[in-house]
């Protein structure tokens, strides 16, 4: 059937669509309010992201399974997805087995780790992105309840036939001996409900019930056995402190948030239970066709609370997302409900900063590309700055202007390629006439030696600075060729040609980052420069000071001593080897008659 058809049949209504070549392969699966909107949309639009338009040029034909409400249709695309794994479908990847607490169903359930999930009745609490965490966990129940860990099987027949003796467990006391009828069932299970509370993050019961435990001790004169249930107390009191404590009337709610660059989006989902955050996961997800972030969210909050077997009936997020009527959204905008989203938010952050510092390590390339791909769209430039110049003039009480070029390459400094430029056209201290100089010569040289020009060229002023160097870009006819921005000291705002208004990075952003690296990197140039050749200066023009001295006469000094200072060290032998005897003696006599008057 022809594509048009396919489309123009298709039903107004919820639902989920795939695509598929020419070869019947299926290419992607997405969900959807109305089918025939959003897959009209593929072929009506014109897509900027390169991968789209080759995704359209492949679709021949269209599948489509009509739902009922927005919640089937996530659902439905969720388990298609992970079915056929369509290679223009994002993906939650995640090879690891958590551990979960499993407590079994059998007569005196037995508690334990387990990454094995097991249909048989049983109940598993998790997964625990942590095994510490886990760990942790099941140490507190161990010490605070008696149960068995041998896994005999405990029917009232068996134990009435003493087929089971008791083990080392109970004779250390950690067990009470079910196997031999010491302990009754119903005892057993209380223990049960209060470990099924504890898991669950509801500390409150058990801390009670081990309270009056404690104070029926006390009353008794048993203080011995207070003490123990103090110790179970504080231990109890002590693992809750532990756990980050929200506020305690958020109870079961899910917390999500997001954070993206160009190619990859981190999720974080947080399980808040009875005022605790009892689980923390993040999870790094390629994007395939340039989703958003609202997209992308939408697709990890069902897939991530399958995963986590979450029955929350209320989620927290940034922003508004469409996951039907079964669940509740709310997007908090104050108080401990937004502290938490903002909470979760910085995870992601901190995620997402630590996979950048492992890929600085392991994968250069990618890191770069990332770095390059994040300036191109915050700068708005038409390609990557994978080659950027920096300028800077320093002139410091108007004397020996220079300029200072430093050279970026990939996000670094390529220091070999740094230039320093004596001014030679501008009288006094002009900081547009020298920039105008200093930009016209550097690039009239690349065009003239035929060596690649940047990509970028940021100035180190604001609009007075740029609109000079605009000009000799203008002469060269580079203007268009070029990317050209400036940067403002006070208040770091960029500024663009023919644009009045700057614009403001994110002061944490890497883009702004590289910037003032940049900036900063050609001021410490330029003022090296300039430093060096005032030295020099200050130098020459003390030898210059000597009555009857030629211009030879200090080269020949310099050359021989290196410096002015040994000039005025120096024997006067020494002095009369290099330059004669009369001119020896006027050299020697000023600096000896300058030492002298000081005295």
């Amino acid at each position: 059937m022809d594509l048009k058809l396919q489309i123009k049949v298709l039903p107004s209504k919820p639902g989920v669509y795939q695509y598929y070549d020419k070869d019947d392969v299926i290419l992607y699966v997405g969900k959807a309010k109305n089918l025939k909107k959003r897959v009209s949309s593929y072929f009506t639009k014109n897509h900027e992201y390169g991968k789209t338009r080759v995704l359209v040029k492949k679709i021949a034909r269209i599948e489509h399974i009509v739902v009922n409400t927005e919640t089937d249709a996530l659902l439905l695309e969720n388990n298609l997805i992970k079915k056929y794994q369509p290679r223009y479908n994002v993906m939650l990847k995640d090879d690891k087995t958590y551990p979960w607490i499993c407590i079994k169903k059998e007569r005196f359930p037995r508690v334990f780790l387990t990454r094995n999930v097991i249909k048989d009745g049983s109940e598993y609490f998790g997964p625990y992105t942590s095994v510490r965490t886990a760990k942790a966990l099941l140490d507190l129940i161990k010490e605070l309840y008696l149960l068995r860990s041998c896994n005999y099987d405990l029917s009232e027949k068996n134990i009435e036939n003493e087929k089971y003796k008791v083990c080392l467990d109970y004779h250390i006391g950690n067990c009470k001996g079910a196997c031999e009828g010491l302990q009754n069932i119903e005892d057993y299970n209380n223990d049960i409900v209060a470990i099924r509370n504890i898991i669950k993050g509801n500390f409150k019961e058990a801390i009670k019930s081990f309270h009056n435990l404690m104070m029926n001790y006390a009353k008794e004169m048993e203080f011995e056995e207070a003490q123990k249930i103090k110790e179970k107390i504080d231990l109890l009191a002590n693992y809750q402190a532990k756990s980050t404590v929200v506020n305690p009337a958020i109870s079961n709610v899910d917390v999500f948030s997001i954070t993206s660059d160009e190619s990859y989006s981190y999720i974080n989902f947080f399980k808040i239970s009875n005022g605790s955050i009892i689980q923390s996961h993040t999870s790094e997800i390629k994007k395939k066709l340039n989703e958003t972030d609202k997209e992308l969210l939408e697709l990890s909050i069902v897939e991530i609370r399958q995963r986590f077997n979450s029955q929350s009936k209320e989620i927290f997020v940034p922003f508004k997302v469409d996951l039907g009527e079964d669940i509740k959204v709310t997007v908090p905008k104050l108080g401990d409900k937004k502290r938490i989203v903002d909470l979760s938010l910085r995870n992601a952050k901190y995620f997402r900063q630590e996979k950048f510092k492992q890929m600085k390590i392991v994968d250069p390339d990618r890191h770069v590309k990332r770095i390059m791909s994040q300036m191109k769209k915050d700068l708005r430039l038409s390609e990557e700055p994978r080659h950027i110049e920096c300028f800077d003039n320093s002139n410091i009480q108007g004397t020996h202007p220079v300029a200072a070029c430093v050279v970026f390459k990939d996000g670094k400094p390529s220091k070999k390629d740094y230039r320093h430029f004596n001014i030679k056209t501008v009288e006094g201290p002009d900081d547009f006439a020298s920039m105008e100089e200093v930009v016209f010569r550097r690039y009239k040289r690349l065009q003239d030696e035929d060596l690649p020009l940047p990509q970028l060229i940021v100035i180190d002023g604001g609009k007075g600075q740029l609109s000079s160097s605009l000009k000799s870009l203008d002469v060269l006819g580079l203007r268009n060729k070029i990317a050209i921005i400036g940067i403002a000291k006070r208040l770091e705002e960029i500024y663009y040609p023919d644009d009045p208004v700057p614009l403001y990075l994110d002061k944490k952003s890497e883009s702004l980052k590289i910037i003032q690296f940049l900036r900063n990197e050609a001021h410490r140039f330029g003022i090296t420069h300039h430093r060096n050749k005032r030295s020099k200066s200050a130098l020459v023009t003390e030898l210059e000071q000597i009555p009857g001295i030629g211009k030879q006469t200090i080269v020949s000094l310099l050359k021989y001593f290196k410096s002015a200072k040994r000039v005025s060290e120096a024997k006067f032998e020494d002095i009369e080897k290099v330059v004669g005897k009369s001119r020896a003696v006027k050299v020697f006599d000023y600096y000896h008659h300058k030492t002298n008057s000081k005295k």
